[in-house]
């Protein structure tokens, strides 16, 4: 009787290269190449790699708004820029200097690409809710990987969210779609991302209950 193999077809022949990929998606601010232009295919490819994530509540729900006109560009850089401000204000705390930095040429970005679900959020409660942003927000973070992986920097920023209404004139969103996160997007250059200073999985995985640690 022929042994069974432990082989899986479909697993990843390189695992290292997958792992550093998602170990270093990093929100990239600084040393971006704002001349450099995002080409057309590479957006699309890396959107078809974000519709590939698990979906929930609305299904494929998800739709991908690429900015690249100047005029609208700054636009939503004005709201952003606007949005951090009375956020540092509201909370007493200064605005980092990676973020002063973006702030200061985001309307000279390449791109934008705004998240957004095309379903109004339920008002059922808790569970419905997670539902509904359990369902954009991985194909969100599979975008930011595949564009990580071709050598462009991304800015995960919610930050928008809070001003649905104005992003809605720009982009023409249509009544009841909502805007998750906007991911500000240029190849990135003379930057090595590194894993970030983190807590141990030990730290922060329980075995079987809350505050119980793993099994040595």
């Amino acid at each position: 009787m022929p042994e069974h193999s432990n082989h899986n077809p479909e697993q990843p022949s390189d695992l290292a290269k997958i792992d550093n990929v998602l170990a270093t998606a990093r929100s990239v601010r600084r040393h971006l190449d704002f001349a450099r232009p995002v080409e057309r295919k590479v957006i699309l490819d890396c959107v078809n790699i974000a519709a590939q994530a698990p979906v929930g509540l609305g299904g494929e729900s998800w739709r991908f708004v690429v900015v690249q006109k100047a005029a609208a560009k700054a636009r939503l850089a004005a709201l952003y820029r606007d949005s951090l401000q009375q956020l540092a204000e509201q909370r007493g705390i200064e605005i980092k200097p990676t973020q002063q930095a973006l702030i200061g040429r985001l309307h000279e970005i390449p791109a934008m690409i705004l998240v957004c679900n095309a379903l109004p959020p339920p008002d059922e409660g808790l569970p419905t809710q997670v539902a509904y942003f359990g369902s954009i927000l991985p194909a969100a973070w599979s975008l930011m990987l595949a564009l990580r992986a071709r050598g462009i920097g991304a800015t995960w920023t919610s930050l928008l969210a809070s001003r649905q209404a104005e992003v809605a004139e720009i982009i023409d969103m249509p009544q009841g779609a909502v805007l998750t996160v906007m991911l500000p997007i240029a190849y990135a250059k003379g930057t090595k991302l590194k894993r970030a200073q983190r807590l141990d999985a030990r730290e922060i995985a329980f075995w079987n209950r809350w505050g119980q640690p793993p099994p040595d």
